[in-house]
């Protein structure tokens, strides 16, 4: 039942809902898990997904971001979020669906919906693993960070990108 295409009609674009949380979340832990840990060690990545059991802040960021998702079926392969029409919080790729262009269509989506609040740039904190993609769609790198998740150190780099 799985396809290997990159098929752009199976996929669905649609506004993230509450009832999406439990399987964004599930995505967001198995992704890091899988993609990233060229990246990080094991104790970053479990720091890192620890990130999924913060309720509050899911919930938030249903309920305060512009959340697009990505479904095949009625799975989802991926979303991404945009804060206070500028700021691209999260954007994650089903580890089965990397490379096929998923999250080049949820990044544009993302951007239409930056240029409605009058923004002239979009910023990103993104992981090692993120960071050519986002170079690839334009992006460059303000500085490079650590953040400390659970006492436990991880690298990021804060980008942006002229959209006006």
């Amino acid at each position: 039942m799985s396809s290997n295409t990159s098929n752009s009609h199976s996929i669905t674009i649609r506004k993230g809902l509450r009832k999406d949380l439990p399987e964004m979340q599930e995505l967001f832990t198995s992704t890091i898990d899988e993609v990233c840990k060229k990246d990080y060690n094991p104790h970053q990545l479990e720091a890192w997904k620890s990130g999924a059991e913060n309720e509050e802040r899911w919930i938030n960021v249903i309920s305060r971001q512009y959340v697009l998702v990505a479904e095949n079926g009625n799975q989802i392969i991926g979303f991404c979020t945009l804060d206070k029409g500028n700021y691209i919080d999260l954007l994650f790729v089903h580890k089965d669906h990397q490379k096929k262009g998923i999250a080049v269509v949820l990044y544009h989506e993302i951007e239409k919906e930056a240029l409605k609040h009058d923004t002239k740039q979009i910023t990103a904190d993104v992981s090692k693993t993120a960071r050519p993609f986002f170079e690839k769609m334009g992006f460059h790198l303000i500085e490079e960070q650590t953040v400390h998740v659970k006492e436990i150190a991880l690298t990021n780099y804060k980008m942006t990108k002229n959209i006006c």
